[in-house]
């Protein structure tokens, strides 16, 4: 089971990104996908969440509401979280997750820095 994040990057305030999650070993359309993110010196959060095929529900951390969209491609074994109006404080390490047969799984993480 494995997943790699992708598309973080320097960015300006108010800028956008797209970070992309391939996910591989396992039925990928069958499990809810999360995105969470560490800043320096916090603990990881819970910004976004999308269920798995069938159930089309999903959700957001009050910090990222009306910003952040999470979206998957089953068919592609991708998981997408398109972020937007960016603040400095959204600089963080954003990383890929799935509890799999109770293990939790994580990617490498795709770090997003917010500069001007």
């Amino acid at each position: 089971v494995q997943l790699v994040e992708s598309g973080g990057g320097l960015v300006q305030p108010g800028g956008s990104l797209r970070l992309s999650c391939a996910a591989s070993g396992f039925t990928f359309s069958a499990y809810d996908m999360s995105w969470y993110r560490q800043a320096p010196g916090k603990e990881r959060e819970l910004v976004a969440r999308i269920s798995r095929a069938g159930i089309d529900s999903t959700w957001y951390g009050d910090s990222v509401k009306g910003r952040f969209s999470v979206s998957r491609d089953n068919a592609k074994n991708a998981v997408y979280l398109q972020i937007a109006s960016l603040k400095p404080e959204d600089t963080a390490v954003y990383y890929c997750y799935v509890e799999w047969w109770g293990s939790n799984v994580w990617g490498q993480g795709t770090q997003v820095t917010v500069s001007s």
